[in-house]
């Protein structure tokens, strides 16, 4: 006998599909842990910026922004730029492997996810011309529209890499701003905290100040998120006595 439970078509996947037997199977899977693996190793290489302020003396100024390190010539530009190549295709990879699904069903926070990955990975192949946070004469070039292509480039794909992962973050707070556990108050911290930086960060650019102080403003909130998705379980715990309707 059916249940009176109404049938919710646009979140429930059908039980005899692929997808459901495998993404909405309970419990922990070797496939999660590889996801989460992957997620763990794309997140320490995207936030290479640590590694820099803690172990090195290659930030000249708070005014420039880590991206200014990538410059072709700089000490280690090259491997900067491929830790943000490999970071993304990593983190799309993860994206991919853990799936879409969540408590509740598809998460349309996840396709802009993997847009996000994959402008992440677009930036790491173009890298700045010139060093603007450093440079009256660079930024002067950079908006008379006479740099490389591939300084433009670098440029756009950040544009986008932030503008996926703020939709990505609006929609995960929407889907779960009415829920009490540490997932929605993780969301609600993360859009919060870009709602604060991103007045901050248009200063930072437009003044080309305090760039390395604002950055990992960022970094961390889209870390944060990138954690929260991959960690979400897939399906919402059983109650206690709850009882599955047939």
């Amino acid at each position: 006998m059916n249940g009176s439970r109404e049938e919710n078509t646009d979140t429930d996947p059908d039980p005899s599909s692929p997808e459901s037997l495998d993404d909405q199977r309970d419990g922990y899977s070797l496939r999660l842990f590889f996801a989460q693996f992957l997620g763990l190793t794309g997140i320490v290489l995207y936030n290479w910026w640590v590694y820099v302020i803690v172990a090195t003396n290659l930030l000249i100024s708070t005014d420039e922004f880590f991206s200014d390190l990538e410059v072709t010539g700089r000490p280690d530009a090259t491997l900067f730029q491929h830790f943000d190549l490999t970071a993304g295709i990593v983190l799309f990879v993860a994206f991919l492997v853990r799936g879409p699904w969540g408590p509740n069903g598809k998460r349309k926070e996840w396709r802009w996810l993997l847009l996000f990955a994959v402008a992440g990975s677009v930036g790491g192949h173009y890298a700045y011309a010139c060093p603007e946070g450093l440079s009256a004469a660079c930024r002067s070039a950079e908006w008379h529209l006479t740099l490389p292509l591939h300084h433009y480039l670098h440029v756009i794909a950040g544009i986008f890499e932030f503008g996926f992962m703020t939709t990505a973050v609006y929609l995960a707070r929407k889907r779960t701003r009415d829920d009490a556990g540490w997932i929605a108050r993780g969301v609600q911290a993360t859009w919060i905290t870009m709602l604060v930086g991103y007045p901050l960060l248009a200063i930072a650019y437009l003044t080309d100040r305090f760039g390395a102080i604002v950055e990992p403003l960022f970094f961390v909130c889209f870390s944060m998120m990138v954690a929260i998705e991959l960690l979400e379980p897939r399906r919402r715990p059983a109650k206690l006595g709850e009882v599955a309707v047939s």
